[in-house]
């Protein structure tokens, strides 16, 4: 071995010391009395503060369900709604909510009256917005059926009614599957879990209250849902916080 290889195996060797040398002096104080200095503690990171969750906002749907229909002489929504029937008066201008013309918005008119506060605003608020299509494509006719002539390829041809089969069976020979008194109760207001003992029932049991509960838990989640875009549409809610 060399002179030259002698001499680098001892300088790394003793590299590692030297090292440790240079470190010596960031353990004691300036002042060459030999005390230790303890390295600073790291800073914590403060651990962020979570956004709390807004809680929901809950209302009462009382005064919907009690307000007055403008134009029915005092009918209110809960009369309109128990019993699901949809009403004639003969001594009284026929349109929804007595009796329904063909072109009447019932849906919309529906929704009205269940989500709007009816003294600021229309039963027909909804109706006027334009989106719905202003007519009916095809004119509706005059007599008996009153419906426009069905389209289909080929065209079917019209019909005064005469042609019209009525059955005369009792009432026994029927079953019903599904109820549609006023428009969009049975869909809108009643969950889905309710829809068989509903579509079940008789008005007869509606007059009992039996479903209010169920008609006042759904009309108060879908106040709840929707609410805040009523209000940021610049239409007031029926419902008041609670």
């Amino acid at each position: 071995m060399t002179y030259r290889n002698r001499k680098a195996i001892r300088l790394l060797s003793v590299a590692p010391a030297l090292m440790a040398l240079t470190l010596l002096p960031a353990c004691f104080d300036d002042d060459d009395d030999g005390d230790i200095i303890a390295a600073p503690a790291p800073t914590p990171t403060p651990t962020p503060t979570p956004t709390p969750t807004p809680s929901q906002a809950s209302f009462d749907v009382t005064p919907c369900l009690t307000q007055e229909i403008p134009g029915t002489g005092g009918f209110t929504v809960a009369d309109a709604v128990v019993p699901d029937t949809l009403t004639l008066n003969l001594a009284a201008d026929a349109g929804f909510p007595n009796g329904r013309l063909l072109p009447d918005p019932v849906i919309d008119a529906t929704l009205a009256v269940i989500f709007l506060d009816l003294t600021q605003h229309s039963p027909f608020t909804f109706a006027n917005i334009p989106l719905n299509p202003p007519e009916n494509d095809v004119a509706f006719q005059s007599g008996f059926p009153f419906l426009a002539p069905p389209q289909g390829s080929p065209p079917i041809a019209s019909s005064g009614g005469s042609n019209f089969s009525f059955r005369s069976d009792p009432p026994g020979s029927y079953v019903r599957v599904d109820r549609m008194g006023m428009p969009a109760v049975a869909t809108v207001l009643i969950g889905s879990d309710q829809k068989i003992p509903y579509n079940d029932a008789r008005p007869q049991d509606d007059v009992t209250g039996e479903f209010v509960p169920e008609l006042t838990e759904q009309l108060t989640g879908l106040t709840q849902a929707l609410a805040d875009d009523l209000t940021n549409a610049g239409l007031t809610p029926c419902a008041m916080p609670s």
